[in-house]
C-alpha cells in the first residue's frame, strides 16, 4: 500500500493558518475527497470540507488548493509524496477546507 502525507489548513477565519499533517496509506487511483473522507471518519470527525457528488466534476464542491493548484478533490488522485490541500483563496472561509459557496446575496437567512 501507497501513504500519502496530506498537509491540510485547519481553522476559521480570522485565525492564524496552521497545518496539520496526516499520514494517509491508499491504493493507486484513490481521490483526494477518498482520502479526506476516511480522515474525517477515522482519525479527525471534525475536518471540515465540502463535497456533493451529484454529478462528477459538476457540482464544484469540492474545489480546493492542491499545492497552491485549483483542483477538484474528486477527481484529484493521492500521490505517495507531500500533498498540501488549503481552501479557496477567493471564497469566505468557514473553516479548514470549507469555504461559502454561495455569494451573501444569494444566502438565506441566518436567523
Amino acid at each position: 500500500m501507497l501513504e500519502a502525507i496530506l498537509l491540510i489548513r485547519r481553522g476559521t477565519a480570522g485565525e492564524p493558518p496552521r497545518h496539520e499533517a496526516f499520514t494517509l496509506a491508499f491504493e493507486p487511483g484513490e481521490s483526494v475527497l477518498d482520502g479526506l473522507r476516511r480522515l474525517r471518519e477515522g482519525a479527525d470527525p471534525s475536518l471540515a470540507f465540502r463535497y456533493a457528488c451529484l454529478n462528477a466534476n459538476a457540482c464544484k464542491e469540492c474545489m480546493m488548493l492542491l499545492d497552491g493548484r485549483v483542483i477538484y478533490a474528486c477527481t484529484a488522485r493521492l500521490e505517495p509524496r507531500r500533498m498540501q490541500l488549503d481552501p479557496l483563496p477567493n471564497k469566505p472561509l468557514l473553516r479548514d477546507l470549507a469555504t461559502a459557496i454561495a455569494p451573501p446575496d444569494e444566502r438565506l437567512p441566518s436567523d
